[in-house]
């Protein structure tokens, strides 16, 4: 398993929180059908624990950013798509571009049509943002 696809697992993760799972171990496994390596592991285990931590500042940014949106009109992928992206966007470990980018094709992949433009534009509208 390599980072994306420990960022998707994450993304799948929070989806599932956000819809009443508490995402422990043995969601986990089922979910993702493989036992994560250790750097993986890790690596969604602290994306999922920060974005659970960080859940009302992040809705609140992101609710600022998709103008026109509220938190309830956006689907529970794309939530978790934006969520998940915000928050790392927030640790500015990883440069954005690839955040972005990551976060537009897990939204072609899970999400609806129009889904990898919304979420390149709220995330797009987050970065500046915080550049301010």
């Amino acid at each position: 398993m390599n980072r994306v696809t420990a960022r998707t697992h994450a993304m799948k993760l929070i989806y599932e929180w956000e819809m009443g799972g508490e995402g422990g171990e043995d969601t986990r496994i089922d979910l993702l059908g493989v036992q994560p390596g250790e750097e993986e592991s890790a690596f969604m285990e602290r994306m999922f624990n920060g974005v659970v931590e960080n859940v009302a500042e992040l809705d609140r940014r992101i609710e600022e950013n998709a103008r026109g949106w509220t938190l309830e009109r956006i689907s529970r992928v794309d939530l978790a798509i934006l969520r998940l992206a915000a928050y790392e966007l927030s640790l500015g470990r990883t440069p954005e571009a690839v955040i972005v980018n990551e976060a537009v094709e897990m939204a072609r992949q899970y999400s609806g049509e129009k889904s990898p433009q919304f979420i390149h534009g709220v995330l797009g509208s987050i970065s500046r943002s915080m550049a301010r």
